[in-house]
């Protein structure tokens, strides 16, 4: 099992967030520089913790996502405002892929995606293999 609290301010943006230029009729996607920001800051901070192996086999993946609270809103609340959990966790995924927490995110069959409000705001990540 992996487990681990990064303490940061989480970005807002997500890979859903993606941008497409049309050059001679074709389509090239590209990363806006505020997605390239996020996925090099989630990169930095979760290469402390990659495993000295990839992941083999199924794994679940929890991750706690805590936005820094807001006078409106109370520390544990659950945030329900935007960014979508199934936008959120795609670039967290494809990041720990590059980092070779594991061979392809596919692996992940269990997914457990959560928000908050937090006096703390950062991200925790649980790690288990299933068998």
């Amino acid at each position: 099992m992996i487990e681990f609290f990064i303490a940061m301010k989480l970005p807002t943006v997500t890979h859903q967030q993606k941008k497409v230029h049309v050059v001679n009729g074709k389509p090239h996607y590209y990363e806006p520089a505020a997605l390239k920001d996020a996925r090099q800051k989630f990169s930095a901070h979760l290469a402390a913790y990659v495993p000295k192996e990839k992941l083999n086999g199924p794994v679940r993946l929890m991750t706690k996502w805590c936005y820094e609270s807001t006078g409106k809103h109370k520390n544990g609340e659950y945030k329900t405002t935007k960014p979508d959990t199934d936008n959120m966790i795609k670039l967290l995924k494809d990041v720990m892929t590059e980092l070779s927490y594991w061979t392809d995110d596919a692996q992940v069959a269990s997914e457990i995606t959560e928000k908050f409000w937090a006096d703390q705001p950062g991200l925790y990540v649980r790690i288990e293999q299933l068998e």
